[in-house]
């Protein structure tokens, strides 16, 4: 399963893990994707959409 939106391409973002020792070590942070149904040309079809796009209004649940 793929972690990217298919509206607006976000996906994994990476950051550091910050010890109490201040160490920084890599770590990935995922975006919030959910699977929707979208009606694209008519028809209804599974996606991966994030939820700001889902707030915003940039897809036509179906």
């Amino acid at each position: 399963m793929s972690k990217v939106c298919t509206v607006c391409g976000k996906g994994n973002m990476s950051g550091n893990l910050v010890s109490h020792s201040h160490r920084k070590t890599p770590r990935s942070l995922g975006a919030n994707v959910q699977k929707v149904k979208v009606v694209t040309n008519g028809c209804a079809r599974a996606c991966y959409v994030c939820t700001s796009c889902l707030k915003s209004g940039k897809v036509e649940r179906g």
